[in-house]
């Protein structure tokens, strides 16, 4: 058994962590955030390379069946057992309901949520054992506003947080708890991927800007703050909780600016 730091230090001392999508982006941000507290951190990821040293870099696709097990017992066994687990990795997607093939709503679903379904699954074993055993799953804004051209990226969310909800009820009896972040637009390589294909770049990134009341895009580490603290011995009393990083996208209605 792990013991566990004191709730009021915000330590994660000893604790062994794993993030799946940690080489880059909020992944890469929340590795480095844990890492900084005291944990041991295992990053799976399709490029593990992104996540260098002492972070450890396990090669694994979140929608290979039998792929995640393997790769979950890897880090298992290479930090000595799984205390918090981030389930961050995701992919997105653009349009509405008519628009993609039927495939890419199999394949968003795929990794959005059976990817979290089926690392968790592997890690279980590995959480039942700690004493301060955490699940954290990256949901997004989407789960809960409606946004414009976002119909698959946002169902796929929205299941995200049902899961959450239920698997936080399902696992409290054993000392897990389960939390999500639903972070805003978020400043990471996909969202200056989305930016660079756009047909005007500047009007976009100003459109994303204003959308949020701070004005802003949300960082990468802002998330990765929220992520940890969900995770860490200090939110104990915590689970089934969905916590907005937003800039106030979601629960803000600011005047329009005068003209």
């Amino acid at each position: 058994m792990t013991s566990i730091p004191s709730p009021s230090d915000g330590s994660l001392a000893g604790l062994r962590a794993l993030v799946t999508g940690g080489a880059s982006g909020i992944g890469l941000a929340t590795a480095h955030a844990l890492l900084a507290r005291g944990a041991h951190v295992a990053c799976l990821d399709l490029e593990p390379a992104g996540a260098p040293e002492p972070l450890i870099g396990i090669r694994c696709d979140v929608s290979d069946d039998d792929g995640v097990p393997a790769a979950v017992a890897d880090a298992a066994e290479r930090l000595g057992g799984v205390d918090i687990l981030i389930n961050n990795a995701g992919i997105g997607a653009q349009g509405t309901v008519e628009d993609g093939e039927l495939d890419q709503w199999r394949t968003v679903f795929d990794v959005n949520l059976l990817g979290m379904v089926r690392v968790t699954r592997a890690a279980l074993p590995w959480l039942r054992r700690s004493t301060a055993a955490a699940v954290v799953n990256t949901c997004s804004i989407a789960a809960t506003a409606g946004l414009p051209r976002r119909a698959l990226y946002s169902a796929s969310k929205g299941a995200v947080l049902s899961l959450t909800l239920a698997m936080a009820a399902d696992h409290a009896p054993e000392g897990i708890r389960v939390n999500c972040v639903n972070p805003g637009t978020v400043d990471t390589p996909w969202v200056q991927r989305l930016l660079a294909a756009a047909a005007d770049p500047a009007a976009e990134h100003e459109a994303l800007r204003r959308r949020q009341p701070i004005g802003r895009l949300v960082s990468a580490e802002e998330v990765a703050a929220a992520i940890v603290y969900l995770a860490s011995p200090a939110a104990g009393a915590t689970t089934g909780t969905a916590l907005a990083v937003d800039g106030g996208m979601q629960g803000l209605r600011l005047p329009p600016p005068a003209r």
